[in-house]
């Protein structure tokens, strides 16, 4: 084999496999709510595998939007916080090939605290 020919399926097999690659990939992405059903903006939203491993987070937008762009495929535990309110954790969240699975985190409502007053 010369090296024009070498060269030239050196180049087809790493075509192939950054093809495979980008084809094993999703995203996942959502809306983060209030307790009232209202959007939270700049809402942090953490996603994590399911083994517990990988952790990353991003921020809603004022529409209390968010997007994990461009994840492997697998399955994914997700939750959100805000203003000291933690979201359940969404376990197993299925990110899918080339699919875009939308979800919906909801906040409880924020505890009043009350405070003693001594004198």
């Amino acid at each position: 084999m010369n090296r024009f020919t070498f060269a030239l399926l050196l180049i087809a097999t790493l075509g192939f496999a950054a093809a495979a690659y980008a084809n094993t990939n999703g995203t996942l992405a959502g809306t983060v709510l209030d307790a009232k059903g209202r959007a939270v903006a700049d809402a942090t939203v953490t996603i994590q595998s399911s083994f517990g491993d990988r952790p990353n987070a991003t921020h809603t937008d004022s529409g209390g939007h968010f997007e994990f762009a461009r994840y492997q495929i697998g399955q994914y535990d997700v939750r959100a916080y805000s203003k000291g309110s933690f979201s359940d954790w969404m376990k197993r969240v299925t990110i899918r090939r080339n699919k875009t699975t939308e979800i919906t985190l909801r906040l409880p409502p924020v505890a009043d605290v009350i405070v003693p007053v001594t004198e």
